[in-house]
């Protein structure tokens, strides 16, 4: 007899797994019985156990049975993998298996995740089988995993944290106070914030510019260049970028645009012959960091009109 090979073992496994009367019978011997009074097994249907991942790397269950549950159409997948040599990383290997079935599930367009219980078939020739079916196991701290793995996981809510606590936050407390608040109030409410947390020297200049463009596309303010010259004059380090965007936003022609809409407003500037001085700053913008695609949005010129600005 010629030596057995790992696909002659999955052939065999999969012609007799396969078969739903013979993986039945597999179920109700080997499920733990808490899961096996849970499952109505009359309804076990044979599904397609391949998946792809998204970064195209197949990889396969060996066999895939779906069935509903006693207690109304809750759905559970018993997902049977065969095993001829031991894998350190099965029971991470599994998981995987599940969260994809999982995912699927909802792509077929259920509401809730279903149950997916993972069963590894072994008949190696290392004996018992050496490694843990706990993939929580293979972490260095597995308890630490517990934990984290097995409870709620950490949630930022910025909507419920006070302002006082926000403002303790350091580096990100500005980002955090702009996103709470951004579509509730006047940004000129939170001047004193803002121009506190800019003196702390914790906002880079290509952060600040991303958040003066966020609070001008974003946001709303009665008047926002006069919270941004303002803004300017209390924080001195960083003047430049803010006076380019006050002057950008007092430009005549450009101010009552603000009032009804960036982009409109530009435009009628642009009509009455203000185009140079849209180009100017434009450039200005550039050169303090503003990317490309803003300065068009904002100003209302073209790629060709940039293409003119030199540096």
């Amino acid at each position: 007899m010629k030596k057995s090979t790992p696909p002659l073992h999955d052939a065999l496994f999969k012609q007799f797994l396969t078969h739903p009367d013979t993986a039945r019978d597999f179920l109700e011997m080997h499920l733990p019985p808490v899961l096996l009074q849970a499952c109505d097994l009359s309804t076990l249907k044979l599904e397609s156990g391949s998946f792809i991942e998204s970064d195209l790397r197949a990889y396969y269950s060996d066999v895939l049975y779906s069935l509903k549950t006693k207690q109304g159409d809750a759905y559970v997948y018993s997902l049977i993998e065969h095993q001829s040599s031991p894998d350190k990383h099965m029971a991470f290997r599994l998981l995987r298996y599940a969260i994809a079935t999982m995912q699927r599930h909802l792509e077929a367009g259920h509401n809730q995740l279903p149950l997916v219980i993972p069963i590894l078939f072994y008949h190696g020739q290392v004996t018992p089988y050496p490694y843990s079916m706990s993939w929580l196991e293979e972490f260095s701290e597995p308890e630490l995993a517990k934990r984290l793995y097995t409870s709620h996981f950490p949630l930022v809510d910025v909507t419920v944290i006070p302002d006082d606590e926000i403002m303790q936050h350091r580096r990100m407390a500005i980002l955090e106070l702009l996103q709470k608040h951004v579509r509730l109030r006047d940004l000129a409410e939170l001047q004193e914030q803002l121009v506190t947390l800019l003196l702390a020297g914790y906002t880079t200049k290509e952060q600040l510019i991303s958040l003066m463009n966020y609070m001008l596309q974003v946001g709303s303010t009665t008047k926002p260049e006069t919270l941004i010259r303002e803004l300017a004059r209390r924080v001195p380090r960083h003047k430049e970028e803010l006076m380019t965007i006050a002057e950008y936003l007092e430009q005549k022609g450009f101010k009552k645009g603000i009032e009804i809409g960036i982009e409109q407003g530009i435009e009628k500037g642009i009509e009455r012959g203000e185009r140079g001085a849209a180009l100017k700053i434009a450039s200005s913008m550039l050169a303090n960091g503003f990317e490309r695609a803003t300065v068009m949005q904002l100003t209302g010129l073209s790629a060709e009109d940039l293409a003119q600005i030199r540096h």
